[in-house]
């Protein structure tokens, strides 16, 4: 396994010494009560059902967020105002010209792309290389982009779409998500206008990088805390659900006798994604993480989902970025240090959900959504 990492550039005293990082730094020190990342009372409107509904990809292709794109590009029920990349499966040097690369393969190089992290807040980089190849898309080799990435930064980019359109931007961070909290740190206030987030990443039964982790939230865990308490209704479309969603060859033969480039491109990815899987011995076919968080934008009935209230855990030797599930109160933390010295305030335990959690899946209807999707004519 080989993982690449750089050093950050913003310290960790540097990020704690912001206004957000002050209130992370006093949640995770318990000193202080943290907000339960309950949803406004007075939540802003969403889109009509009679509109697309409108959406910020957030994304570290990465061959299953190559199948998520060309999924989300090529549904009218959806309507992708920019594209986000940020370092994760491969760093932002490869995820960048990835992602112009899919949306001029998919025919629709007028959506910005905005370059996002190269680093989480105030970790070290570890990426997936191993799964998904030396250049993020399986290894294929495909013409560098002719368009070039906006002049504005991810964070920027977020934060303008969303104030100007109040209430109608969902969010839909498929990989780490150190975008979306520089966008909140910088603003916190938009979080009162941005409608949901539906997120690939988590899990609440195990990891995939670690026992205790999703990769996502493992690569920024602090990241990770300040989406979830940020008070934005989320749904999390995490590993209980997508390790029973597998494209295996007969798929990968549909998506190649297709005469279209998005199916073309999808197939060649694929094809090489199942076969570092197997080389690699992790499974038999490869694991559809992120087109599942946006097919079910699409199809809802394609998820089952439960109300769970989820903190990130940041502070654990072997457990950061663990996504710790409560399905009912007590919501409680673990007790203070002795040497830490009396007692802090009595915490709130009461049971807030702040999360929407995807804990059943109909795989034959994803297929039956994702397959028509990418092989019909555009």
């Amino acid at each position: 396994m080989t993982h690449e990492t750089k050093n950050s550039s913003q310290s960790r005293r540097e990020f704690l010494n912001t206004t957000a990082g002050m209130a992370l730094a006093a949640g995770l020190a318990g000193l202080t009560p943290r907000p339960t990342g309950a949803a406004s009372s007075t939540p802003p409107p969403r889109p009509t059902p009679a509109k697309p509904r409108r959406i910020i990809i957030d994304t570290d292709p990465g061959v299953d967020d190559a199948m998520a794109i060309f999924l989300a590009l090529r549904s009218p029920e959806l309507k992708v105002e920019a594209i986000t990349p940020v370092s994760g499966n491969v760093p932002l040097a490869l995820t960048l010209p990835n992602a112009l690369r899919l949306i001029e393969i998919a025919g629709h190089p007028e959506i910005p792309v905005a370059a996002g992290a190269s680093v989480p807040l105030v970790r070290h980089l570890v990426t997936a290389s191993y799964v998904h190849g030396n250049n993020g898309l399986g290894g294929v080799e495909f013409p560098e982009p002719k368009i070039k990435p906006v002049k504005e930064t991810a964070s920027e980019i977020i934060r303008r779409i969303v104030r100007e359109n109040p209430g109608e931007i969902t969010l839909v961070p498929i990989g780490p998500v150190t975008n979306i909290a520089t966008a909140l740190r910088s603003d916190p206030e938009i979080a009162k206008v941005i409608p949901a987030i539906v997120m690939m990443g988590g899990s609440i039964s195990a990891g995939n990088i670690t026992p205790a982790a999703e990769f996502n939230l493992y690569v920024d865990p602090e990241a990770a805390r300040a989406v979830f308490d940020s008070g934005i209704p989320i749904t999390m479309v995490g590993l209980d659900v997508t390790r029973k969603v597998l494209l295996m060859d007969e798929h990968v033969a549909k998506l190649a006798a297709a005469q279209n480039p998005v199916s073309q491109a999808a197939a060649k990815i694929m094809r090489n994604a199942i076969d570092t899987v197997r080389k690699i011995g992790i499974g038999n076919g490869s694991m559809m993480h992120d087109p599942l968080a946006v097919a079910s934008m699409i199809d809802p009935e394609i998820l089952t989902l439960r109300d769970y209230h989820i903190d990130i855990e940041t502070e654990g030797e072997f457990t950061a970025g663990m996504t710790v599930a409560w399905a009912k109160g007590p919501v409680r933390v673990s007790p203070p240090m002795a040497e830490a010295g009396a007692l802090p305030a009595e915490r709130d335990t009461t049971f807030r959900p702040n999360c929407k959690v995807a804990v059943e899946v109909n795989p034959e209807r994803f297929f039956n959504l994702l397959i028509p999707r990418l092989t019909q004519s555009s």
